[in-house]
């Protein structure tokens, strides 16, 4: 084996040690599915005699919000929907077993987790199909596309990687889901308000069990933890739904896509250093002791990691206005 082959192994073996710490994690931290908020408690309910004027509501509700924000619920909606290449990726790292009904603690979480992301999805797609709002063959299209390119989060395969990046990422996509709320609730949509807050907090319950995980890593074997760290913050986080247009004819998608939720607040580069900032104090990086030579420079360049990306920020350029493919053109009551 090389150096490299060797590194994976072990980090394998770590992950396989807190097995129990992820079962717990099952237990505490996420929630039991009969006792679970569904799509429909924040939906109108077709099966009543005021239904369509429970649509009605919704959509005048939703007539305020600006395109910008539909946009960006969009983009926030098609990330989500994308789950299958996320849970196949997943399992593809954890599930050591290769049986979907396995009781191992990583293979239950990989589960559970799929089933709770899972209504997020579900919930704002239909939000969006009854709001009017959206060309939804145009949103299908792009879903489809970003299903059929896969997810490739640049981990390497290694288990301590794919966890720091959903640690990351699940903090991103509850920073992203609050902030468009509060959007939301400006524009005087309470509902999807709440909706987006409810996802969110879905999202802070994962947050806090992945970075749990790591937090467990980190106490077995800091040097490998440290160095994954590093690896995968040089190479930055890549977006979920990066691949949303790879191959289709509409190449800069993501990167419009992008432009819109810096512009608006949703999600920006102030956003991707608060998160370093905190993922490096929760994990106590700047005051690791005892490791092992070299490391110390991985120690260093996280420890500044955050300061840098608040200068970009700070010189970063307001995106102008964009205006994507995934808006109706068409605006109407009934």
């Amino acid at each position: 084996m090389t150096q490299e082959e060797n590194g994976l192994e072990k980090n394998k073996e770590v992950i396989g040690m807190i097995a129990d710490v992820v079962a717990k994690a099952v237990e505490e931290d996420l929630m039991n599915p009969d006792e679970c908020w569904q799509p429909t408690d924040f939906l109108p309910d077709l099966t009543q005699e005021d239904a369509y004027e429970q649509v009605k509501q919704l959509r005048e509700r939703c007539e305020g919000i600006p395109d910008s924000v539909i946009t960006s619920l969009v983009g926030n909606m098609i990330t989500e929907e994308a789950l299958p290449s996320y849970q196949t990726y997943f399992n593809l790292i954890v599930n050591e077993d290769k049986e979907l009904t396995s009781t191992n603690g990583w293979v239950r979480w990989s589960r559970a987790w799929t089933a709770e992301e899972n209504r997020h999805g579900d919930l704002l797609n239909k939000y969006l199909y009854l709001s009017g709002r959206c060309d939804m063959r145009e949103v299908e299209q792009t879903i489809h596309r970003l299903i059929y390119n896969g997810f490739d989060p640049q981990t390497n395969q290694d288990p301590y990687q794919t966890i720091i990046y959903t640690s990351f990422q699940e903090r991103a996509t509850k920073i992203s889901h609050v902030n468009t709320g509060k959007l939301a609730d400006k524009a005087g949509d309470s509902n999807l308000s709440k909706i987006c807050k409810t996802i969110a907090g879905d999202e802070a319950r994962h947050e806090k069990a992945y970075k749990s995980f790591m937090s467990a890593v980190f106490e077995i074997d800091p040097n490998g933890a440290l160095i994954a760290f590093e690896k995968m913050m040089r190479k930055q986080i890549v977006m979920p739904a990066v691949l949303m247009a790879e191959g289709g004819k509409k190449h800069n998608l993501f990167k419009e896509f992008s432009e819109i939720t810096q512009k608006i607040g949703v999600y920006t580069t102030w956003d991707y250093a608060s998160i370093i900032e905190h993922l490096v104090s929760l994990w106590k990086i700047e005051t690791l002791t005892g490791l092992k030579d070299g490391v110390s420079k991985a120690q260093d360049y996280l420890s500044t990691l955050a300061v840098r990306y608040k200068k970009i920020a700070e010189r970063m350029k307001v995106p102008e206005d964009v205006t994507l493919h995934w808006l109706s053109a068409k605006r109407f009551s009934f």
